[in-house]
């Protein structure tokens, strides 16, 4: 066994996971997986009056410290680091029944974790929708001549939490009049001209938008008077 010393603080009950075979110095069965020195021999779990534990490996904190509290009876499994020169925890035995406990516990709390997540998803959901509507109706204001459903596709684009695009940026939430400006030029450049068609075909992105800058001022100049070519 690697000294013990100050390497590792002794708080209950230590098991030890050996770096090499040993066996026990009662029984002398071995090689052992886990064991327990006593008077500075090892012991296997059964002779030390522990094998009726249960191991549970070190990684949920909620389950760890929730089996120590329902078992009467724990210990903490730790394995010497060679290469750090301390002993480091590798999870604790608990009484099997107390395990059971603790992870339904666990599970209680699990679901409600997933009643809050959906309770809070509805909740940003109804939030968004409300945005998105606000955001429609701006559009609309601004732009009369916008069909509804065309007006509706605008918002829900440009306000996707998220998404970074113009209806989630300070200014977009704000409702201002150039953000809301700005999601209907980029609709307008994207669904009615040929921008996306330049882009494809090797056009320079500076470019292609000059060459479509007129059919979109014609279009979103349309949606602007109360008739025009919508």
């Amino acid at each position: 066994m690697a000294p013990l010393a100050t390497s590792m603080p002794r708080t209950g009950l230590l098991v030890f996971q050996p770096i090499k075979r040993r066996n026990c110095s009662a029984c002398h069965r071995g090689p052992l997986q886990l064991l327990v020195v006593e008077e500075g021999t090892p012991r296997c779990l059964d002779c030390a009056d522990l094998g009726h534990l249960v191991f549970l490996p070190r990684g949920d904190m909620a389950l760890t410290r929730r089996s120590r509290e329902e078992s009467g009876l724990s210990a903490v499994v730790v394995r010497f680091n060679r290469r750090q020169s301390r002993y480091e925890r590798q999870g604790v035995l608990v009484e099997e029944a107390a395990l059971a406990r603790a992870e339904q516990r666990c599970l209680v709390d699990a679901e409600a974790r997933r009643r809050r997540r959906v309770r809070d998803a509805e909740r940003r959901a109804a939030a968004d929708l409300r945005f998105t509507e606000a955001f429609a109706g701006e559009i609309r204001r601004l732009f009369p001549c916008c069909p509804p459903e065309r007006a509706w596709e605008i918002a829900a684009h440009a306000s996707v939490r998220g998404s970074g695009r113009v209806g989630r940026s300070a200014a977009g939430r704000a409702l201002s009049e150039g953000a809301v400006t700005s999601a209907v030029v980029a609709s307008v450049r994207h669904v009615d001209t040929t921008y996306g068609q330049l882009l494809m075909s090797g056009v320079p992105r500076h470019e292609a938008r000059r060459r479509i800058t007129a059919d979109v001022e014609v279009r979103v100049g349309a949606w602007r008077r109360a008739t025009g070519v919508v």
